[in-house]
């Protein structure tokens, strides 16, 4: 086995060891890489099917060619879509491109709406892909077990987290409770109702996930590639928050070959997301609060 064998093994027990202990269980996905690689490994964990809901959460400023390869990737690999949004605080005009500051956006658009969301307490968009027709959910179970593509090295916060790791009743995350996991003993008892986020790719680096698309040839959304003007992104959000770096990389191997390169070794992954710049720390703020 290689080292992409071995963390492929590791991602897929974890997905089962999830599906065997929670009952009402979710999987987060963002449309971006990482959460698409978490995808992809669900459907070898389950022979082709995911067992789960995957719960997307719009904040109506995602870059449109997001929500189009979502539906696209939803209705070809017949995906049971939950779309949850923050309507109240889109209608109230409590936005960023509104006037409110980045971390109070974010907080309303992505913490508010994921909680709400996994809690059942708001409506929930659901694509059926039997009927293929979208239905709206009211009052739906909540959702105890939440599967996140977070990686420890992406950002300083994440590397506190564990692969399974309790919130509290308001899906709140305190880092110095988190169990041990040693020698990939994992703890999955938890007291009834307990909110546990599952984070398989944890020990994935930006580069394994590149080299495991590129292993897997997984149909990833174009914006990570160069589309002629020398910028790609290297992570997805909000397009008035979100900007891309400079790259030529039209290819999951020359992506590769960058990242082998150096070219950003002293460039953050997420240095083009302006609300991690905001306020220092304001990433751990938010997930301390419940986003991913």
């Amino acid at each position: 086995m290689d080292h992409l064998d071995k963390l492929e093994a590791q991602s897929v027990y974890i997905l089962r060891e999830a599906y065997r202990s929670f009952p009402n269980l979710a999987m987060l996905w963002s449309i971006g890489k990482d959460s698409t690689v978490l995808l992809w490994l669900s459907r070898k964990a389950f022979f082709g099917h995911v067992p789960y809901p995957l719960v997307h959460i719009d904040t109506a400023f995602k870059i449109p060619q997001m929500i189009e390869y979502r539906d696209t990737i939803a209705t070809q690999w017949d995906l049971n879509l939950v779309v949850g949004q923050n309507k109240q605080a889109l209608n109230r005009g409590e936005t960023f491109v509104d006037g409110l500051d980045r971390l109070s956006c974010c907080k309303k658009l992505k913490s508010e709406a994921l909680k709400h969301t996994l809690d059942g307490s708001w409506s929930r968009s659901k694509y059926n892909p039997y009927k293929k027709i979208w239905e709206e959910e009211v009052n739906g179970a909540p959702y105890t077990g939440v599967i996140v593509g977070v990686r420890a090295d992406e950002e300083g916060s994440r590397s506190k987290e564990r692969v399974f790791s309790a919130r509290d009743e308001k899906s709140e995350w305190d880092t110095s409770t988190q169990p041990p996991e040693l020698w990939n003993q994992y703890k999955t008892d938890f007291a009834p109702d307990t909110h546990v986020r599952i984070h398989p790719l944890l020990e994935w680096t930006e580069l394994n996930i590149w080299e495991y698309i590129h292993r897997e040839k997984i149909p990833i959304i174009s914006l990570y590639f160069n589309q002629g003007d020398g910028k790609r992104y290297r992570s997805l959000g909000c397009y008035p928050c979100t900007t891309p770096v400079d790259s030529q990389a039209t290819t999951t191997q020359e992506i590769i070959d960058e990242l082998v390169s150096g070219k950003f070794k002293d460039i953050a992954e997420r240095s083009g997301r302006a609300q991690d710049k905001d306020g220092g720390g304001t990433l751990e703020i938010l997930r301390k609060e419940g986003y991913m």
